[in-house]
């Protein structure tokens, strides 16, 4: 997931469902819930796509796992949903719905600083990825390449919104490879 000023991504068009129309989106995060409470979508190419194309939304579902069925007006047959293939639906921040204190939106973590509990900078945070059991955030490091470090409780200690940093346990072997 990766964010644009207020933009974020929540999903990817990742195909067809059927021969109506309807449109298979693999959601970011930890759930459906957002783009299941949709009335509309916005369809870009990017975060970065001036112009999205605005879809209402006449139909939601659950799908496969880790997807959701979308019928778009206008978008009637498996042909055109077909076309939008690897468009990203893209949602402002501000239209999310808030979370609790100890939960957070991907986008809110995008250019944290990284430090273990000992107080080493570790970096800033760049991208988040979706691995199946923990999100993963990847870590770029000054001058050595990136780190990927899980979300886990265990392992992501602190979230400091407001101060924009991430505190991670000093494990052996997490952030350089070293240890057993």
């Amino acid at each position: 997931m990766k964010t644009q000023g207020s933009v974020v991504e929540i999903g990817r068009v990742t195909g067809a469902h059927g021969l109506r129309g309807e449109v298979r989106v693999r959601w970011f995060g930890d759930g459906p819930e957002t783009l299941l409470s949709l009335s509309e979508v916005r369809l870009g190419s990017s975060i970065e796509d001036p112009k999205p194309t605005r879809y209402p939304v006449h139909r939601v579902g659950t799908g496969r796992a880790g997807e959701v069925r979308l019928a778009l007006e206008g978008v009637s047959d498996r042909d055109a949903a077909v076309a939008l293939r690897g468009l990203l639906v893209l949602m402002d921040a501000e239209d999310l719905e808030p979370l609790g204190a100890d939960d957070f939106y991907w986008h809110e973590l995008i250019g944290c600083r990284v430090e273990t509990t000992s107080g080493e900078a570790i970096g800033t945070v760049r991208e988040l990825w979706d691995s199946g059991r923990h999100d993963v955030l990847v870590v770029e490091r000054v001058g050595k390449g990136q780190v990927l470090i899980p979300t886990a409780r265990e392992i992501m200690v602190q979230v400091d919104r407001e101060s924009r940093r991430i505190v991670v346990q000093d494990i052996p072997g997490l952030i350089d490879g070293e240890g057993a």
